[in-house]
C-alpha cells in the first residue's frame, strides 16, 4: 500500500477509535464529562487527558 495513503488511513482509524474509547468511558460514568470540563472542573480534564493517552497507547500497539 502507498506509505502516505496508509499514514492517513491509520490516523483517521486512530482518532475515530480515540473518540469512540472517549464517548464510551463517558457513558459508563455517572456524569458528563464534557458538562464537568465547562464548569472548570480540573479533575475532570485530566480524567479525559487520561482516557485520550491510554487509547491512544492501545491502538498504537494494535497498529504495529
Amino acid at each position: 500500500m502507498n506509505p502516505i495513503l496508509s499514514t492517513v488511513l491509520y490516523s483517521f482509524l486512530g482518532i475515530v477509535l480515540c473518540l469512540l474509547g472517549y464517548k464510551i468511558f463517558d457513558i459508563a460514568t455517572p456524569f458528563k464529562l464534557d458538562d464537568e470540563i465547562q464548569k472548570g472542573n480540573t479533575a475532570a480534564g485530566i480524567v479525559v487527558s487520561g482516557i485520550f493517552i491510554a487509547v491512544a497507547i492501545i491502538v498504537a500497539a494494535s497498529i504495529i
